[in-house]
């Protein structure tokens, strides 16, 4: 919003009103103070997702849900009334924390407490609310933006505190996962809880899996050094390459710039943030999808379908690109065809991403590794998600001025290279209860 530039980043908001039409319009977000603004959460994130461990595991799901909660709703508070960069920073920082702590113990939580036959499409409602959030802030931006007295986008930081405060009520209503309660010696609580969640009485194997799982987990005293023993590196080997090929992918790039890139490609800033909604709205869609075809399709054919549709899509958003920019980023007169096919290019490669790597990169890792590894290897799961991120977010408007549309080759290039990996190398998990899933690893080819 161009009230929020001019207030604190005055530099990028009279590079963006002065530039004449000749101008390199590649480079006219390139800002280092900028990019801080978005990656800083994702560093915070990194940092705090190693800390969320030991508290996932020592207090359990719950708790490391609720410090999310609580550090959320500081970091929307503080965004939403700063007036120095510092405040937008700090507060960014305590989101990114919040992050760490929710995303190391959600997605295992769910995978703890959902039916085997139904966990991968559980496990993926945690991405559709991601999906369904990103189109709520987006629909919010496009709103907010046409506030008169420019203070708009203080509504659109303010907001987060309205998950925030749903996060924190809901964590304190949860049952506690069985697995953490046994694991936290708290069996009989534990044997209550999966009877409320299973509805049913007839529990006595699955609770005695899971207690033997336990025990099993409290012989190990080191977990951090159990992760790198050699029983654990085929699980540890897709814990960092799929996150860090999700990253690669270039979709948080388009989620975190998409008003920066369609105003780049010449569309104004209301049309910025519509467009940004309307790829919203698909990511939330293709989310519900994967959901839908998951647990019937399995986790391998959802990554190959959608690594194809997203290179595929990438072509052609290099193609479009480049014949109306060419090296120079001068695109003259936009035609109204020509926006609309960069929109819908753009549009089926979110829904590519929101139907297979998206979600699974979500839910593989959460679901391959025993109890006894479980918590710090979803915290391995998470830093180098936000390592990748942050490295991305913090160097995008820089590469899009450098490279030009030679960006969207450099990314196409990985997506070749991640889909070649799935298909070499990761065995099919659909439908295997979570304490048997080292059979699976145990008879991998390689």
């Amino acid at each position: 919003m161009d009230p929020f530039l001019k207030k604190f980043f005055p530099t990028v908001y009279e590079k963006e009103n002065n530039m004449k039409p000749s101008d390199n319009q590649y480079c006219k977000f390139d800002s280092q103070t900028l990019t801080l603004f978005t990656s800083s959460l994702y560093l915070a994130a990194l940092v705090a997702s190693i800390f969320a461990s030991s508290v996932s595991r020592v207090f359990g799901r719950r708790l490391s849900m609720i410090s999310g909660g609580v550090l959320f709703l500081a970091g929307a508070g503080l965004n939403a009334f700063a007036q120095h960069v510092w405040m937008l920073i700090v507060g960014r920082i305590l989101l990114g924390f919040g992050i760490g702590f929710a995303n190391q113990s959600v997605p295992i939580y769910v995978s703890e407490v959902a039916p085997y036959k139904f966990r991968g499409a559980l496990n993926m409602m945690f991405q559709l609310t991601i999906t369904i959030g990103i189109f709520i802030a987006n629909v919010l931006n496009y709103v907010f933006a046409k506030m008169e007295n420019g203070e708009g986008w203080r509504y659109s930081l303010g907001f987060a505190a309205v998950p925030a405060i749903m996060i924190i009520i809901g964590a304190i209503f949860l049952p506690d996962s069985p697995s953490s309660l046994i694991e936290r010696d708290l069996n009989e609580d534990a044997k209550k809880e999966l009877i409320k969640i299973r509805g049913s009485s007839d529990i006595e194997e699955e609770f005695q899996d899971l207690v033997v799982a336990s025990e099993s987990s409290k012989a190990v005293k080191h977990h951090w050094a159990t992760l790198l023993k050699r029983q654990y590196r085929p699980q540890l080997t897709f814990t960092v390459f799929i996150p860090l090929f999700q990253q690669l992918t270039d979709m948080n790039v388009i989620v975190f710039y998409a008003p920066v890139l369609f105003k780049t490609i010449g569309f104004g800033a209301n049309a910025a943030l519509m467009s940004a909604m309307i790829t919203g709205g698909c990511n939330a869609i293709a989310t519900l999808v994967s959901i839908l075809t998951v647990d019937k399709f399995g986790r391998h054919t959802l990554f190959l379908e959608g690594g194809t549709q997203m290179f595929i899509c990438q072509i052609v958003i290099t193609v479009a690109i480049a014949c109306k920019f060419g090296l120079d980023g001068n695109p003259g007169v936009l035609p109204k065809w020509y926006a609309i096919v960069v929109v819908c290019g753009i549009c089926m490669y979110v829904a590519g991403f929101a139907w297979s790597w998206g979600p699974l990169g979500w839910l593989v890792p959460s679901e391959i590794f025993p109890l006894e590894v479980r918590s710090a290897a979803q915290s391995i799961n998470v830093s180098v998600n936000m390592i990748f991120t942050f490295a991305i977010a913090q160097i995008f408007t820089s590469m899009l001025c450098h490279m030009k549309f030679g960006l969207f080759i450099f990314f196409a290039c990985f997506v070749v290279l991640m889909t070649i990996f799935i298909f070499k190398l990761l065995p099919e998990t659909k439908g295997i209860p979570i304490e048997d899933m080292h059979v699976v690893w145990q008879t991998h080819p390689y």
